[in-house]
């Protein structure tokens, strides 16, 4: 038996909250022209959640006022590995047997190293 696809994922289903361009900008103190550049370099990804959805950023992205520390490092390694938007923030909110957890929960709790090595061997 095949796992789904990451791009297959429900995002409306995985992701608890999300928010929009002007929230992001506001919850991060910048611009939303900011926000478009941030999400371009990987330093936020953003997806449409659910049919009829604008593109959104999933609220575990921001902490502190701050994108959340290696998510960016983290999506850069998945976007080298050609895997769009959707597909990481689809791996980032998937349980992980043997992380424990889920990846986003190991980066906002400062434990990320593991989940940057699971990010790199998916993409070599």
């Amino acid at each position: 038996m095949t796992e789904p696809r990451l791009a297959d994922a429900d995002l409306a289903a995985l992701v608890p909250d999300w928010i929009d361009w002007a929230e992001a900008a506001r919850r991060l103190g910048v611009t939303v022209a900011k926000v478009r550049t941030m999400i371009r370099d990987h330093e936020l990804a953003a997806a449409v959640p659910s049919p009829g959805a604008g593109q959104q950023i999933p609220a575990d992205f921001i902490q502190d006022g701050f994108p959340v520390k290696g998510l960016g490092g983290l999506l850069t390694v998945l976007h080298d590995g050609r895997y769009d938007d959707r597909e990481c923030i689809a791996w980032l909110f998937t349980e992980q047997e043997d992380l424990p957890g889920r990846p986003i929960d190991a980066l906002r709790e400062n434990r990320g190293s593991e989940a940057k090595r699971r990010a790199q061997a998916m993409s070599l």
